[in-house]
């Protein structure tokens, strides 16, 4: 398996990126459809947006891929907002050398503090999980945030 990293988006990542995104079964139609529109509006508008991607490519596939930003009222925090691996590929490490990479740049990017949100529901479990195992804290949580019984999770990584 050969594994490669790229940071510019191209116009083929935005149907990539929703279908990564529909194969985890973890995210509502319209949050897959926000998704691809992050990547269709770094294409239209550039770094302007703050929004910034990391792709993991394997064997020439798209694989996995990373969207994070600096947050405009903080000087050492970014955000993370989506890191998911096409279920065909889950399992083989990618996700955690994709997260590796990702917090390479944004260090670079002068990010102290990478910041990520999640579900509460069982149904995340994973998601937490991997968070966890690569280091992330649990820092906040909201109870009934997205719902009755959904609360909201924030986990921070530092890495500056």
């Amino acid at each position: 398996m050969e594994l490669k990293f790229r940071t510019i988006p191209e116009k083929s990542d935005i149907k990539r990126v929703m279908d990564i995104v529909e194969s985890t079964k973890f995210f509502y139609d319209h949050e897959v459809e926000i998704a691809a529109e992050l990547v269709a509006e770094r294409l239209s508008h550039g770094e302007s947006t703050g929004y910034y991607f990391v792709f993991a490519e394997v064997d020439g596939v798209t694989a996995a891929y990373a969207c994070y930003g600096p947050i405009i009222m903080s000087k050492t925090c970014y955000d993370l907002y989506w890191i998911a691996t096409h279920n065909d590929y889950r399992g083989k490490g990618i996700g955690k050398k994709l997260l590796e990479e990702t917090c390479s740049k944004a260090r670079n990017m002068g990010c102290k503090i990478l910041i990520a949100e999640t579900s509460g529901l069982e149904h995340y479990a994973p998601t937490r999980a991997f968070y966890i195992s690569n280091k992330f804290n649990l820092e906040a949580t909201l109870k009934d945030f997205y719902t009755e019984g959904d609360d909201k999770l924030f986990y921070t990584k530092r890495i500056g």
